[in-house]
């Protein structure tokens, strides 16, 4: 189905579309695909990725989601590494079964570090904006990511050096000092994170720049990404986006430098999702479709449901340079959302755009501009802001109808929350 080809998997959307259960899948037994590690390349620990396979269940914020699996995870220079929820992540592994989870994860020494002042930090700005929230985690992606831009940043090598390390935290708080002087959010004192960060280092495997092609020699390689190509930082919808480049540019810069082929699974939910604030145009708050890992964050705000928008997922598509297939999860929700036996429409049904209305006309297409043009992308945003999606029956071949309207084949499909819920698509072969 891939070749020999490594995978980048990718979400399409706003995130949530299933990326976590399509690579514990990719990484499973079943899959026969012989992976030999999950790379990272982008975001931090406020990703959630769920998987649930024989019963047991794990969110995925920083491991890779073939550690089930036991597929070993390499953190890449491009994520934002925060070792105290790290530390916490591998006791709940541990506590699942996997032993020793540690032992499978591989670091780049190149990689910044999320600190809890830079968590502080982030909340404290959020408050400031008050109802006028981005819909941040509240972690401190944003905060680890600017703060990098004009200063000498902690970087996971300096889990090696705690004397430098503790000089770059004390100035990491005193120049949020400002920003975190009502003291509403509290942190940990520095010295307590240099012990904290030096056990990280004795623990982990910290690797010295690009070790990617070590890695290749033993098997395929998964890049799982996070968040969704609609929150990217330079394609998302300007401002309510993350800080980190979600498109697969860095996963193809990485395997170009190995000389490696890769194949981009674009992810989708066979209807949409969004997390927090920001444009949604087919959203619909009669879609009552069940969500048990999903719920309302502090920061992060509500979680929304609409109906599928292949406008969207069209650009999406378009940010990510091409796509070479397709998944399309929770296709159980479809079944049990379609329109009433007599044909009237109740509002509870999963539908499709098939363009918008907007005070300019009717728009079938959105285009994307030159990369890192967030003119552009405020123009996006405020376009979307305005959509009013003209909507039709969904039809009953989601897949089928899906690669006609996306141009890319199905080659995987979700039917549950489980492992045993993915299905390869060998239609999509022919």
């Amino acid at each position: 189905m891939f070749g020999d080809n490594h995978l980048i998997v990718v979400d399409l959307g706003f995130g949530d579309a299933g990326k976590g259960a399509t690579v514990d899948w990719l990484c499973s037994p079943a899959a026969g695909l012989d992976v030999a590690a999950v790379v990272r390349f982008n975001g931090g620990a406020q990703a959630a990725h769920n998987v649930l396979t024989h019963g047991r269940h794990h969110t995925f914020r920083q491991f890779g989601s073939g550690t089930l699996s036991r597929v070993p995870t390499l953190l890449s220079r491009h994520m934002l590494v925060e070792p105290l929820a790290l530390a916490a992540e591998a006791r709940e592994l541990a506590a699942l079964g996997v032993a020793d989870p540690l032992s499978l994860l591989y670091v780049d020494e190149r990689a910044l570090l999320t600190t809890p002042i830079h968590g502080a930090a982030n909340r404290c700005r959020e408050d400031a904006r008050g109802t006028s929230r981005h819909g941040s985690c509240g972690i401190g992606i944003g905060e680890t990511a600017s703060y990098a831009l004009d200063h000498d940043a902690p970087r996971v090598a300096d889990c090696l050096r705690p004397e430098v390390l503790r000089r770059k935290l004390i100035a990491l708080e005193a120049h949020y000092a400002p920003l975190l002087a009502d003291g509403r959010h509290r942190y940990d004192p520095v010295d307590e994170l240099v012990a904290a960060y030096t056990a990280f280092a004795d623990a982990v495997a910290i690797l010295p720049g690009d070790q990617l092609a070590g890695f290749a020699r033993s098997g395929r390689l998964v890049f799982e990404g996070a968040q969704g190509v609609l929150l990217d930082e330079w394609r998302g919808t300007h401002p309510y986006t993350t800080w980190s480049t979600v498109e697969p540019r860095n996963a193809r810069a990485m395997l170009a430098r190995i000389g490696a082929p890769g194949y981009v699974l674009g992810v989708t939910r066979a209807y949409m999702t969004r997390h927090g604030a920001g444009p949604f145009p087919t959203e619909d708050a009669r879609l009552s479709i069940p969500e048990r890992h999903n719920g309302t964050g502090e920061y992060q705000g509500g979680f929304r449901r609409g109906h599928l928008d292949p406008l969207l997922l069209r650009y999406a598509i378009e940010a990510c340079g091409g796509i070479d297939g397709l998944a399309v999860n929770h296709l159980d929700a479809v079944g049990a959302h379609r329109t009433a036996a007599d044909g009237n429409h109740t509002g509870g049904e999963i539908r499709t755009a098939t363009g918008y209305l907007t005070p300019d006309g009717c728009v079938d297409r959105l285009t994307c501009g030159a990369w890192q043009d967030l003119d552009h992308q405020q123009t996006l945003t405020d376009l979307l802001t305005t959509a009013t999606p003209a909507l039709a029956d969904l039809p009953a071949d989601v897949p089928a109808y899906l690669e006609t309207a996306l141009g890319a084949p199905v080659v995987l499909t979700g039917h549950g929350p489980d492992r045993a819920d993915r299905r390869i698509r060998i239609a999509a072969e022919a």
